[in-house]
């Protein structure tokens, strides 16, 4: 047995499976109405443009394996997987949990993954097809059990839980393309009832859902969608809702000295960043010094401190937690003497002009007024901001490399490497060098031949002491060189509910706000 797969089977062994046992579960009764601040653009798994699309899509489909509350991977519709080894090439076997059903009743088998399979690599399909550009072959072996045929190893599709969503293909049959993004069918404990844009989300409690222990509890659910923080809190202090995710940061000090009020903090698994063009020779981010000029410019403690009250982690490059964290590896200290020092060195004693570009959605909590602040810092040495503000649908556009156009600035970006935590899919897409159609460097404006290799050799790499090792490494370089741009913090997010409502978070799908358990007390 090689030593990636026995490595990986000792994991396997030790992530366990759901200890879900056959009884019958109460029927879900009541109405519950909660307020989320972002707002998903498709409801399509294979079509999702972002992480936030799983805030809705999150509730309704599932994968083959996931993360419990406690952040130990458990398996989900698999009910058994390994990694076996097939002539020097490694197979996933999948054994599927057995009774398992859509929302329309049907069946869930392998012909089903076999299809989300297929949709998910067709590029004409979906955004991150790249993503199974490693398989080789989906070999069905009976209903229950199928195979995933790799060319060679790929690390980051075991650490992001397999991959796979569960799809119907008899639904998808019935009704085509279009109606299956906007009537979704999942496995979820969650059923689609209607969706309003910009207003709301309703679901009703899957009665024939498989996990008996593990669900709802609440039988009809409303998500409201409200950006804006006051309005969120309002509406949450007047009990139109009662349930509210992203507490503003400035009030959740207050909203933890309500009386009958349950507040919970989570570390999302959203890594932010600030990326840079370095790419073109006429930038001047283009020169190694400009960028360790921007690092050193950029007081992200106090930003943590006085813009977020706290609420973020920081971290250099790979977050505690994570695979590859290392300790000693620290961020670059505020320095504004050291970073006009080094711009006079690369060749701007005067400083220069440049566009720099900040999401105004509240894709997390106060990141436009983050976003202001790092470019104000910026300004204070010489690197004169001129700012460019984004709503989410413009910036998420606006970060790919595979439309028309080049990002020529600063902007405030992220990829979040999951939880626990694993940074590989996040490299190989902002900090690799883009290779048009091929999926590495979908938002990169870095080239380095060096991490390009080392981010390679990552993806291939199924032992995890192996990977722990070798993000090490190219955490190091990456810091050095502050290539990928430069790492700021994660988010700590903020829930608020009533004490007649009972939650306990999942952290994916949704970035905690997956709602497999909530309900309302009896």
């Amino acid at each position: 047995m090689s030593h990636w797969r026995a490595s990986l089977l000792a994991a396997l062994l030790a992530s366990g499976a759901v200890g879900a046992v056959a009884q019958t579960p109460k029927p879900a009764t009541g109405n519950l109405t909660i307020a989320f601040a972002a707002e998903a653009t498709m409801l399509d798994p294979a079509k999702s443009a972002a992480g936030v699309d799983q805030y809705f899509f999150g509730q309704i489909y599932e994968q083959l394996v996931r993360p419990d509350p406690s952040l130990k991977k458990v398996n989900w519709l698999a009910e058994s997987w390994s990694v076996q080894d097939d002539g020097g090439k490694p197979v996933i076997d999948v054994v599927l949990r057995k009774g398992v059903k859509f929302h329309t009743g049907d069946t869930m088998t392998a012909e089903d993954f076999a299809f989300a399979y297929n949709r998910l690599r067709d590029n004409k399909v979906s955004r991150w097809s790249h993503l199974q550009a490693s398989v080789e072959s989906f070999e069905i072996v009976d209903p229950y059990h199928f195979r995933i045929h790799f060319k060679q190893g790929d690390g980051s599709y075991v650490a992001d839980n397999l991959q796979l969503w569960a799809m119907s293909k008899a639904y998808f049959d019935k009704v085509g393309d279009e109606e299956f993004g906007k009537t979704p069918i999942g496995t979820g404990p969650w059923k689609f009832v209607s969706r309003t844009i910009k207003e709301d989300l309703k679901l009703e409690a899957f009665d024939d859902y498989w996990n008996p222990t593990q669900r709802p509890t609440v039988k009809n659910l409303t998500v409201k969608i409200i950006p804006e923080d006051l309005t969120r809190v309002a509406a949450f202090k007047t009990g139109a809702v009662d349930w509210i995710d992203a507490v503003p940061p400035a009030l959740v000090e207050e909203f933890k000295k309500m009386p009958g009020v349950t507040v919970a903090s989570y570390v999302s698994p959203n890594n932010m960043y600030i990326a840079m063009d370095a790419i073109d020779e006429n930038v001047p981010m283009h020169d190694v010094r400009v960028r360790q000029a921007a690092a050193h410019a950029v007081d992200v403690d106090a930003i943590i401190k006085g813009v977020l009250f706290g609420q973020g982690v920081r971290y250099a490059e790979v977050g505690p937690g994570e695979l590859g964290y290392d300790p000693d590896l620290k961020p670059y200290p505020y320095d504004p003497k050291k970073a006009r020092a080094l711009l006079t060195e690369a060749g701007f004693p005067r400083g220069f002009d440049i566009p720099c570009y900040n999401l105004t959605s509240p894709r997390e909590p106060y990141q436009k007024e983050m976003g202001e602040a790092v470019f104000a810092y910026l300004t204070a040495v010489g690197i004169r901001c001129k700012v460019q503000g984004q709503e989410y649908g413009a910036w998420i556009t606006f970060g790919r490399r595979d439309r028309p156009g080049h990002i020529d600035g600063f902007y405030s970006n992220m990829w979040g490497h999951g939880l626990p935590g694993d940074a590989g899919t996040a490299w190989a897409g902002h900090v690799h060098t883009y290779v048009p159609g091929a999926g590495w460097g979908i938002t990169s404006v870095h080239s380095d031949p060096e991490l390009d290799a080392l981010i390679e050799q990552l993806k291939a790499t199924m032992d995890t002491q192996q990977r722990d090792a070798l993000i090490r490494k190219i955490a190091r370089i990456k810091r050095d060189r502050v290539a990928g741009g430069l790492t700021t913090y994660r988010p700590v997010v903020t829930f608020a509910w009533r004490d007649n409502v009972t939650f306990i978070a999942w952290p994916t799908p949704g970035f905690w706000r997956n709602l497999q358990q909530i309900g309302l007390k009896q």
